[in-house]
């Protein structure tokens, strides 16, 4: 077998994995929701100078203030925009959304990859720690850690990474255990192919499939514990827009201003549900045992 026939690409495959993903997407009301407004909430985190008509951090005097003409969305006790603190908070929750989902994918698969492939000693070490990290909620170790570590946009995104990554550990692991008993794997080796090649080239694209679907769920868990982070103020910095920091700000006010709750907690609320319908698409669409549409 050459090297050529085990890198091949089968194009039928694809093919009829494109048509899926039309037909999943194309019936999938809820799907085009979430792609809709994920779209939208990732344009205006790109055009935030633009969109934003107030500086997020410009103090006025007119605190509190109900939505009207010339504050779409309020103001808060401060007297900042909301809407401008809204809208630059998009740019910071999608950032560590996609950052610490990034993170934890990485190091998350290595470690699932490399416990799955060689086994033994390695399996055990690294599987003692994923079960290890496994017994507590992740959210208490996010907190854990930025309590360990400090505040800060850095240290909550390596925190909530850290936290989510035997989620991909797990998976990478199990994928990695069932595929390297195939007989593309067995014609790799023959063919003197190092272990690393094998990996990277033969048996993880194949196992990419559920991967992709833990790390678009996991987006919206991040984000969420952004907020919650920063809502608990072990998030960012007091002068970061993001959506936490605005509820945390404002939840002494609520009662005599409801739009300091009602907006951010919507804003929370399309991005997380949306990212979850794109994600019940995708594990639809990619999932092999589903017949075929």
């Amino acid at each position: 077998m050459s090297d050529a026939s085990l890198d091949s690409v089968d194009i039928p495959a694809v093919a009829k994995r494109r048509s899926r993903f039309r037909a999943v997407f194309s019936k999938d009301r809820k799907a085009q929701f979430g792609v809709v407004v994920l779209g939208l909430f990732v344009l205006a985190a790109l055009l935030a100078p633009l969109i934003a008509p107030y500086d997020p951090n410009e103090m006025t005097l007119d605190m509190m203030g109900a939505p009207s003409g010339s504050h779409l969305l309020g103001t808060d006790d401060l007297g900042r925009d909301l809407f401008s603190r809204i809208v630059w908070g998009t740019q910071i929750s999608l950032f560590v959304g996609v950052a610490t989902v990034t993170l934890s994918l990485v190091f998350g698969v290595l470690l699932g990859v490399l416990a799955g492939y060689y086994g033994g000693w390695i399996d055990m070490i690294i599987m003692r720690y994923i079960d290890l990290q496994w017994a507590f909620p992740n959210f208490i170790i996010a907190v854990y850690l930025v309590a360990v570590f400090g505040t800060g946009l850095l240290n909550v995104i390596v925190a909530i990474a850290l936290a989510f990554l035997d989620d991909f550990a797990r998976i990478a692991r199990s994928m990695v255990l069932t595929l390297k008993q195939e007989q593309f794997v067995d014609a790799a080796r023959v063919q003197g192919f190092s272990d690393a090649r094998i990996m990277l080239r033969h048996i993880l694209p194949n196992a990419m499939a559920p991967i992709i679907v833990q790390a678009t769920v996991s987006v919206s868990y991040a984000i969420l514990g952004e907020a919650s982070l920063s809502f608990l103020g072990l998030g960012v910095s007091a002068d970061t827009p993001t959506w936490g920091l605005i509820l945390s700000d404002g939840r002494s006010f609520i009662s005599r201003a409801w739009w300091l709750g009602i907006f951010p907690g919507l804003a929370i609320m399309l991005v997380v549900l949306s990212i979850n319908f794109i994600g019940d698409a995708l594990r639809d669409a990619l999932d092999v045992r589903e017949s075929d549409l």
